[in-house]
């Protein structure tokens, strides 16, 4: 029988807490247990605090989690729940990633002022977004656009645009709708033109080894083929040492016992690109991954990756 409420560490921001509601929820139904058998535990990170210049110059994904995995280590929380694509690669010692909840749709949207669509901005128009990713995609579908900076959490994005500080941006889908703000989306961007980052669109549990209680809990909300998904994309995405000063994008899809991959890397104009596509067994995902990355790598030169870092 549970003794005391399992603490669930999490972010501050709207979107970060609609990702632990929703957790709490599900290990609510899935345990027959009551909201109070759960507490939320709101922990400031310094991603959160770093407004004034991009994550690549201020440390990278590990400005999200740092803090939530101290509280880890020291206690302070069970488990921490994190959006799956702000996650680096490689994990602190004696932390696993759990169980992921059921994927979300992947796809970027694009909230336009002046348009609906990209393609029909005028040219010159100004774009927001803070995800080198994005903008070299933006630069690669309308290089004649001025893609500017656009740090800030969704409704700091979102005012920013009211401001007129851009006539667009591009926004995940699946935090969107997470929110509850889907009806301001103009366009949903296709995954063939504009593939996500790695992980976009899943929620992810972050947790001791070790701590069999707490796996145990977690593992009757874990959705298997999402897990499979993401080990192929987290393994594409490390075998190119991707971090928020890389431009990738990688999306593995599962039917059934099989997995299809197509993963993307860019320079940060836009201008050159190599893609990746992959398929096999779903077990085989993170070997999937892998040999896609390496691949990708080889045949872009390490010439393609100076300046990155």
């Amino acid at each position: 029988m549970q003794t005391r409420a399992m603490r669930i560490g999490t972010r501050g921001s709207l979107l970060a807490l609609a990702q632990a509601h929703e957790t709490r929820a599900r290990l609510m139904a899935a345990h027959g247990l009551p909201e109070e058998a759960f507490e939320i535990v709101t922990i400031s990170t310094s991603g959160d605090r770093i407004q004034d210049r991009p994550l690549s110059l201020a440390g990278g994904k590990g400005l999200f989690t740092k803090e939530l995995e101290e509280a880890l280590y020291s206690g302070e929380i069970d488990f921490a729940v994190h959006s799956s694509k702000d996650m680096p690669t490689q994990l602190p010692d004696g932390l696993e990633l759990s169980a992921f909840l059921p994927r979300e749709d992947p796809r970027d949207a694009f909230i336009g002022r002046t348009a609906a669509k990209i393609m029909d901005l005028p040219e010159g128009a100004v774009v927001g977004s803070s995800s080198l990713r994005r903008q070299a995609l933006i630069r690669r579908m309308r290089p004649d656009l001025d893609v500017v900076m656009f740090r800030g959490n969704v409704q700091t994005r979102l005012r920013k645009l009211d401001e007129g500080v851009a006539e667009g941006t591009i926004l995940a889908n699946a935090g969107l709708r997470r929110l509850g703000l889907a009806e301001i989306i103009t366009d949903l961007m296709p995954l063939e033109v504009f593939p996500p980052a790695p992980g976009q669109g899943a929620i992810c549990i972050e947790s001791r080894i070790g701590d069999n209680a707490v796996t145990e809990k977690l593992s009757a909300i874990d959705h298997k083929p999402t897990g499979q998904a993401l080990a192929c994309e987290r393994a594409f995405l490390a075998a190119l040492d991707g971090s928020c000063r890389t431009p990738i994008a990688g999306y593995a899809m599962i039917d059934g016992d099989r997995l299809s991959f197509s993963g993307l890397i860019l320079t940060p104009d836009g201008n050159l690109w190599h893609e990746a596509k992959a398929e096999g067994a779903a077990a085989d995902a993170a070997t999937i991954g892998r040999k896609a990355g390496e691949d990708v790598r080889a045949r872009a030169g390490e010439k393609f990756f100076e300046g990155w870092s």
